[in-house]
């Protein structure tokens, strides 16, 4: 069944996170993925072992999360999941959160880490490791590479002959630190799958059971010490790996850590402690300075100020009094608080956030669905290989003991485990950052499509600009005076405008006067008596009404209304007294932020509806490259497209309703987080600070990001090319260049070591912006839609 099955069934799919404990490995999500590919109503599956989950999109009229949830456990990893259209299911194994499931005794039978947590598994397969390591050591010295390499002549135990020794030693390595290489194994075969857990099965199963079968039939040469240091060499791959996988995904715990595990809420009067989770909509909870507000809500009782840096980026604590918004994780300073709850659960705008960055850290982008292909070949590469080789050593006269080594070394070594993590790990971290700064991506697309963005489209209102009015300059003979008298008419306005003088006013620490006598002139201005003198305060229309000439301040004012500037006009006592100029003020950031994105070597766009004058004293004052002024809000979209019509990537920052269809044209949406729900929707990327400096910081973390995948990839397959021939020993006649079965798996892992280690390092990306900025976690004051 195709995606487009919905079409005719005319049911909408549904997706749903589903946490899979239990992926050891990358490979481990393919088996997962062809098991449930397969399954009736299936559309899509992409799994995740690094964040230990699979995303899977579905028809629900043919199947269900219990079926999902079932089909994954008949394979032996513990899954939880909720059937709630795209909701996406906390993938963290911590206590306390909502929506985990109890692990029942059933679902541990399945397998030797279903249910396990990421911290348990990594803790599993370090004392795995151990126990591998500490009965290798005795089997390798009792070996003949014991005697010739380090020339030991170790007197065995018991009188019995050093192959029964040895092999009695190797039983714990094969069945207590192994067994999940065979159990892997099992699994993915019976999902018809090929995996890195069939590769170690069969090098270490071929080389032990060779070596018992030779004991049993009276002794030889034997290779217990090849497959148990190879099996600890694995398997401590797999821990150092397990342990860098875990990093990748320390973004989602920070965001999950600000939440507090616990509320006060008051129910028939009284003070009650309940965990979060158990919160509902219309709670009263009790917030005492100090403490954090577990849930959206609004304030019932009670004034305080409200710490919300570590959510909004407010650097200076929040006013808040009867009917304000709050925030949870949000910290109460000082006051105490009765506050209303709002929104719970998945739709606070913490766990939105969340949401966000689960979808984006479980999308697969274009580049890792292709590894994930070549992978299933390279397995099958490394078992025909491995066949071929042994074949091809015996053919060419060599030893049956000599010749199996070369098979297990070329079965090792070419394990395409670094192959499946090197677009995963990166995008996790890349994801990771972007949270912690603020800016989430919705999609692994995105965040390849904003590494390649050549052209930035802006909206100027409310996205380069703060999109309220702001006093830019006073013409007056006495500027403070004539604020005083101004600043009292404007205060008995509501008018944006005059809003803006009174805060002018206000910040300037001028002294406020009374009016009198108030009159207001719809679409001209207002009139009152302020200390004895009548004071007009509006447009040129208003003071001709009124007979006042502006004299001298004529020039000055058209030459700021030519200038895109709004000129408002006052007179005292039928003389001009002053012109006052207003318009939209430029973000602190704005200047910086395209300066930054010309370093980066993208053109930068102004789009506006406002008038050319205007739309050209910000761009002048921004350095802005390009300007699209007089623009209706229904051709934005177009204007897009004419930009891309030149073949180049274009990336389009809005905020309003009408900036919707211009997001959903560009090739990559960036959203100002303190927009509209419509304008997120559509968007790719989400700006949670509303703050400009953040498009280039977008780009620089995308094109981190693609880097990273690049270099990983790169290595996986550098390293697959070289070690292949090496392990088939085809450069042993020439020089004498010779891989043992132990070496390989140390060098496989190291390099599935590598590409994990060097995804985290994107963690150093330095980013715009000043450091401060980038510890705290930025969300929006409202839920954001996904």
């Amino acid at each position: 069944m195709d995606h487009g099955d919905h079409a005719v069934t005319g049911v909408r799919p549904e997706n749903v996170v589903l946490d899979v404990s239990g992926l050891l490995r990358a490979s481990e999500g393919n088996v997962v993925d062809a098991r449930l590919r397969r399954q009736p109503g299936v559309l899509d599956v992409a799994a995740n072992p690094v964040a230990q989950t699979a995303t899977v999109t579905f028809d629900p009229s043919r199947a269900s999360v219990a079926g999902l949830r079932r089909w994954v456990q008949e394979y032996g990893y513990h899954c939880a999941g909720q059937s709630v259209p795209n909701h996406v299911c906390d993938p963290l194994e911590e206590p306390g959160h909502a929506g985990r499931e109890p692990r029942s005794p059933e679902v541990m039978e399945h397998g030797d880490h279903a249910g396990m947590s990421m911290a348990a598994m990594v803790a599993d397969m370090r004392n795995r490791f151990l126990v591998a390591l500490v009965f290798s050591v005795p089997i390798l010295l009792w070996s003949p590479i014991g005697t010739e390499v380090f020339g030991l002549h170790l007197p065995v135990p018991f009188g019995w002959r050093p192959d029964v020794w040895s092999l009695l030693l190797s039983l714990p390595v094969i069945f207590y630190s192994c067994w999940i290489f065979f159990d892997g194994a099992v699994r993915a075969l019976r999902a018809r799958s090929l995996d890195m857990m069939v590769l170690v099965a069969v090098a270490v199963g071929a080389g032990w059971l060779y070596s018992v079968a030779v004991t049993l039939s009276g002794g030889g040469e034997v290779f217990y010490e090849a497959a148990t240091v190879l099996a600890a060499f694995v398997l401590l791959g797999h821990w150092f790996e397990m342990r860098a996988r875990g990093g990748a995904n320390d973004a989602i715990r920070t965001l999950l850590d600000l939440a507090p595990p616990h509320a006060v809420v008051v129910r028939d009067g009284a003070e009650v402690e309940v965990a979060t989770a158990e919160i509902v909509a219309g709670d009263l909870l009790l917030v005492r300075p100090g403490a954090k507000i577990a849930v959206d809500g609004v304030v019932a009782d009670g004034e305080s100020e409200v710490d919300e840096s570590m959510v909004t980026g407010e650097s200076l604590p929040v006013h808040k009094a009867p009917g304000s918004p709050v925030i949870g994780a949000t910290i109460n300073t000082n006051g105490v608080l009765r506050v209303r709850a709002t929104k719970v659960g998945s739709d606070t705008a913490l766990a939105q956030i969340v949401m966000l960055v689960q979808e984006a850290q479980n999308s697969k982008a274009p580049g890792q669905r292709l590894a994930d292909r070549a992978a299933f070949w390279l397995v099958l590469v490394a078992l025909v290989g491995g066949a071929a080789t042994l074949a091809a050593w015996l053919l060419a006269g060599a030893a049956f003991s000599a010749a199996i080594l070369f098979a297990i070394t070329v079965v090792v070594v070419t394990c395409p485990d670094a192959l499946g993590l090197a677009t995963p790990t990166a995008i996790m971290v890349g994801t990771g950052l972007g949270a912690r700064r603020g800016v989430l991506v919705k999609n692994a697309m995105a965040l390849e499509t904003s590494a390649r963005v050549e052209v930035v489209v802006m909206d100027k209102t409310g996205t380069l600009t703060k999109g309220e009015p702001e006093v830019t300059e006073v013409v007056a003979d006495d500027e403070h005076a004539l604020l005083r008298l101004v600043a009292a008419v404007e205060r008995e306005s509501e008018h944006p405008l005059a809003q803006a003088i009174v805060r002018h006013a206000d910040r300037a620490g001028v002294a406020r006067a009374a009016a009198e006598r108030f009159e207001n002139v719809p679409g001209h201005g207002a009139i009152a008596h302020v200390d004895g003198h009548r004071v007009v305060v509006g447009n040129r229309r208003l003071l001709e009404r009124e007979g006042v000439a502006l004299g001298p301040l004529a020039a000055r004012r058209d030459q700021l209304a030519a200038g895109g500037r709004t000129a408002i006009v006052a007179a005292v006592d039928g003389v001009a007294a002053g012109v006052i100029a207003i318009a939209d003020a430029p973000r602190e950031t704005s200047a910086a932020a395209v300066s930054d994105l010309h370093d980066l070597g993208v053109e930068v766009v102004m789009l506006t509806g406002d008038n050319q004058a205007t739309a050209d004293r910000i761009a002048a004052r921004l350095g802005i490259d390009t300007v699209i002024a007089e623009v209706l809000p229904g051709d934005k979209a177009a204007k897009v497209a004419e930009l891309q019509a030149g073949g180049r990537r274009v990336a389009m920052v809005g905020d309003g309703v009408n900036d919707a269809p211009a997001l959903a044209q560009a090739d990559l949406g960036i959203a100002i987080g303190a927009g509209t729900d419509v304008a997120i929707e559509t968007a790719d990327v989400v700006l949670m600070r509303s703050d400009p400096l953040d498009v280039p910081a977008a780009l620089r973390i995308g094109r981190g990001t693609l880097r990273k995948m690049r270099q990983n990839l790169g290595w996986a397959v550098g390293y697959n090319a070289i070690a292949l021939p090496i392990a088939a020993g085809v450069f042993e006649p020439a020089f004498g260049l010779v891989l043992r079965p132990e070496i390989a798996a140390l060098s496989m892992s190291g390099s599935s070591l590598i590409v994990a280690v060097n995804a985290l390092a994107l963690n150093g990306l330095r980013l715009p912006g000043p450091p401060e900025a980038e510890r705290r976690v930025p969300a929006r004051s409202d839920s954001v839609t996904t």
